[in-house]
């Protein structure tokens, strides 16, 4: 595939997110939300009508930059985030993907048995070249305006994702979702040896999958850790944290003149924090379980902060979103730390936005985050 030229970096309207990322000054805290292209919004209901199924919709790449673009549209946001979803690499191994109305994700091939772990490999790229088609247009779409000289400016960076390793592993081995994940952890616990191949297989695969997004114009990446906060302390670290760490270890971290930002989310992870925030990743994300000002303390401003507003905020009131975003911004305080260097944190959801959501209330919150924001940076006289 053919990488965006590298000559220099190219405009963008709003670099804020990446500067937070890296713990470089921002006049504002910027945000965005996980699943903010979603069935909150009624112009995704109607763009994925026309596409038929969700898998129409994210194997099309007109499709997923329509919807990629759409929360834009509504809302100031500082970052888009590829439409996709998690699964697309072990689909592209085979496994079989579907989505069943009102069912979610189902596998028709678990991988369950010695035979299955053994034909595991990591998938020929080719076979996602409809997400790799997917970033390049939604970056092509992303620069609606010119500079003075004539060149392209886009309106905000876009991020790349993936599931990470043990993810992706639970979806395989439990055939979709799972409320006990019976099977995984008795895979784990049982056949330690074949949870381990699983999981090299799917951390080389998930970085191969991410340096190809990067390739093709994502700006910053995010590993979705959605159920590593389902294990044992002394399993996480050795079959979660462990190959995470794997996949960062393999990423690009520079593209297009800039460095490229990663951001690793652990749902369930607040206890793991330090453990996570040394895998390598520039960015940690929390969900809404952990005390963020107590995060910000306990790593010293290492890496920056993602997160972590209760998504349920969203079903009160304008005004109580906007109290709680205050309260989480007031959480992390002042980037600039009083020895003058800066944190950094990115406003988002503790996880992803829930599809009942009034797109008003978002509305709300988005002014809430960048007014206050920008008070607590403001000269202390």
């Amino acid at each position: 595939m053919t990488a965006l030229p590298t000559a220099q970096p190219p405009l963008l309207a709003n670099d804020t997110f990446l500067r937070a990322c890296l713990r470089q000054p921002t006049e504002h805290t910027p945000m965005w939300l996980m699943r903010q292209a979603g069935r909150y919004l009624p112009e995704y209901n109607a763009t994925r009508a026309r596409a038929g199924s969700f898998m129409g919709l994210a194997t099309n790449p007109a499709y997923a930059t329509e919807v990629t673009l759409q929360p834009l549209d509504r809302y100031a946001l500082d970052a888009a985030i590829l439409f996709s979803d998690i699964l697309t690499v072990p689909d592209a191994m085979g496994l079989g993907l579907s989505f069943a109305a009102g069912e979610g994700p189902r596998f028709a091939h678990p991988v369950r048995d010695e035979a299955a772990v053994a034909a595991l490999r990591v998938p020929d790229m080719e076979r996602l070249r409809y997400v790799f088609d997917a970033v390049a247009s939604i970056r092509r779409a992303l620069c609606n305006t010119t500079s003075a000289d004539g060149q392209p400016v886009a309106r905000v960076p876009l991020i790349g994702f993936s599931g990470s390793p043990w993810t992706l592993a639970c979806y395989m081995v439990e055939g979709g979702g799972s409320d006990d994940y019976r099977a995984v952890k008795s895979m784990l616990y049982a056949r330690p040896d074949l949870m381990h191949r699983i999981l090299a297989v799917n951390a080389d695969a998930v970085a191969a999958y991410l340096n190809a997004q990067i390739d093709a114009g994502a700006q910053a990446v995010m590993v979705f850790d959605s159920w590593g906060g389902v294990l044992e302390h002394r399993a996480f670290h050795a079959f979660s944290l462990a190959y995470t760490r794997r996949v960062v270890a393999q990423l690009k971290r520079e593209a297009e003149g800039r460095r490229v930002p990663v951001i690793v989310f652990t749902k369930g992870g607040g206890q793991w924090l330090e453990d996570i925030a040394a895998c390598g990743a520039d960015v940690v994300g929390l969900d809404w379980t952990t005390d963020l000002g107590a995060a910000r303390r306990r790593i010293d401003d290492a890496v920056a902060l993602q997160g972590n507003l209760d998504p349920m905020v969203l079903h009160s009131t304008p005004e109580a979103v906007a109290a709680e975003a205050r309260a989480v911004l007031d959480a992390f305080g002042s980037p600039q730390r009083a020895d003058g260097r800066w944190g950094g944190h990115v406003f988002n959801l503790g996880h992803g936005i829930n599809q009942h959501t009034p797109p008003e209330h978002v509305q709300a919150l988005v002014e809430a985050v960048h007014a206050h924001s920008r008070t607590l940076r403001a000269p202390r006289g």
